[in-house]
């Protein structure tokens, strides 16, 4: 089947139906959203803590966000995608408001503002500890009540469709590389369908499912990135993964592993040893509250000094009523097995968490290859630059769906469809074999990169894990080539792709900074003023 709209959108968390909703509502065209899973399935929705914006100008603004974003980014953000983010950040939190979203407020009315590790300031928009959730469930209800808007369930985007698949030799030095939208496999009866757009917007998330434990939902294979970077564009910054500090220690689940927000520090949390030792003294003079790459750098190296499988986060000398208000999502889940968090300690560890590199954009949003773009998780805005500032990701999404599609809708009226546009060849077929060899490849990967690509890194282990990943790849993609594309052997060749990227960036930075710490380069020492 052959399908056109004006506006592809492959991904639906909060990037993806900011986007929708706003070209949607300016009746420029027919949009389509590629959903991988059910609608309430994005990394948005699992997304605890909040959204940071300057919101109570009486004691915060823009310079202070400015600067604490440049800190925790050791100074390797671009300052323009910085400003552009934090300056616009209050008018995006209205537009989320009309759209449905609910935030916590205080009894005057006023938002009720958490401050997270590298804030100087408290300017964290939440709902409870669901914040995620919440945006999630007010977009969906916008997208569903626009006109305008399908939305595909369960579809998964195999490639993006380019001049390559047309016969033309497509390289990395290629000049003006087009996109004309993406091939896409249905799950009704296995086949890929051809899904011709004018503008085509990647917003596919992260790829914390690389990791063998991670915060990120088992969806987040890396689709978006690694179906660029295939397609020739350009990627940027893959060697900064943030591990969040602290997710539940449950060795039963780690895809997902339960995470425990940040919001929980800023409240008061105090990281300690099982023993009752308090430890973050020894490495930063901000304790619990340094930004997630000291405390997770921090946490591992105790647990390895120690012996430990976790350490613990102590809420217990707080008010027990207001800790199971402002956490009681946390509060249930604690509780069902076996931890009463007012009580006992939180055994926590550092998980695979959000991607700070990605497809690299402008301002606008805008990739490498023309008429597409890339929004959310999956692109490299140069806002995180070495490492995220806490709840800086979600308003990052939402500033730049609006700036791609004022920047999309200026343009879509000067494309058309490419009709030359062959069909898929989906020949072939797959045994249970080579599915149960597919399984076993994704372990494969998972422990690769976490024995060799985590938080501490050498030159040792990453050329181990480029060695290892290569032989993945190189099997795999015989396998690509000789079976019917399904889901599950398209995102094994994204995990290998993705993780390839990782390692490639990581041998290539010679040097510890931000989220890449290696022991075989010391922590670069920088003037910020160079910058």
């Amino acid at each position: 089947m052959v399908y056109k709209y004006d506006f592809l959108i492959i991904g639906a968390g909060v990037a993806g139906m900011s986007y929708a909703l706003k070209v949607a509502r300016a009746k420029k065209g027919t949009v389509c959203m590629i959903c991988k899973s059910s609608l309430d399935e994005a990394n948005t929705s699992f997304a605890q803590g909040g959204v940071a914006s300057v919101t109570n100008m009486a004691v915060d603004n823009f310079e202070k966000h400015i600067e604490d974003t440049m800190i925790a980014g050791d100074y390797i953000s671009d300052r323009q995608a910085v400003e552009q983010v934090v300056r616009c950040a209050p008018e995006q939190i209205n537009e989320l408001v009309k759209w449905g979203v609910n935030f916590d407020k205080n009894a005057d009315g006023q938002f009720d503002l958490h401050r997270e590790g590298g804030h100087s300031e408290f300017r964290i928009l939440h709902h409870a500890d669901d914040t995620g959730a919440e945006i999630q469930r007010g977009l969906m209800e916008a997208v569903r009540h626009t006109p305008g808007i399908t939305v595909k369930e369960n579809h998964f985007a195999v490639e993006v469709i380019t001049q390559h698949h047309l016969g033309v030799r497509v390289t990395r030095r290629s000049p003006n590389i087009r996109c004309y939208g993406a091939y896409v496999l249905n799950p009704d009866n296995g086949k890929v369908d051809t899904y011709l757009a004018k503008v085509t917007v990647m917003c596919t998330g992260g790829c914390g499912a690389v990791y063998l434990t991670t915060s990120n939902p088992v969806i987040a294979t890396g689709d978006g990135i690694a179906m660029v970077y295939r397609a020739k564009g350009t990627v940027q910054d893959m060697e900064f993964v943030q591990f969040h500090p602290t997710v539940l220690h449950n060795p039963k689940e780690t895809h997902p592993a339960y995470l425990i927000t940040e919001a929980m520090r800023g409240y008061g949390g105090i990281l300690k040893l099982p023993n009752g030792e308090t430890f973050m003294e020894k490495y930063d003079k901000r304790l619990s509250l340094a930004p997630r790459d000291i405390v997770a750098r921090a946490i591992d190296k105790e647990m390895k000094i120690h012996g430990l499988d976790h350490v613990c986060l102590d809420v217990t000398h707080k008010d027990p009523a207001e800790t199971r208000h402002h956490f009681p999502n946390i509060y249930q889940k604690c509780l069902s097995i076996g931890i009463d968090i007012t009580t006992d300690y939180i055994p926590v560890r550092p998980a695979a968490h959000y991607m700070c590199g990605g497809i690299k954009v402008d301002l606008n949003g805008q990739t490498s290859i023309e008429r597409l773009y890339a929004l959310g998780e999956c692109s490299c805005t140069g806002l995180h630059g070495g490492n995220r500032l806490a709840s800086n990701s979600l308003i990052e999404a939402v500033v730049y769906a609006d700036a791609a599609a004022k920047d999309s809708l200026k343009h879509v009226d000067l494309y058309d469809w490419n009709e030359h546009v062959p069909e898929w060849n989906d020949e072939g077929t797959m045994t249970n074999e080579e599915k149960v060899l597919i399984t076993q490849s994704v372990r494969e990967v998972n422990e690769i990169m976490s024995n060799y690509v985590g938080i501490v890194r050498s030159d040792l282990r990453l050329h181990r894990a480029w060695d290892r990943l290569d032989m993945l790849y190189e099997e795999t993609e015989r396998l690509f080539k000789r079976v019917k594309a399904s889901r599950d052997i398209c995102e094994l060749r994204n995990m290998i792709n993705v993780g390839y990227l990782i390692t490639r960036f990581a041998l290539e930075r010679k040097e510890s900074r931000g989220l890449h710490f290696t022991i075989d380069y010391p922590v670069h020492a920088y003037d910020k003023k160079e910058e």
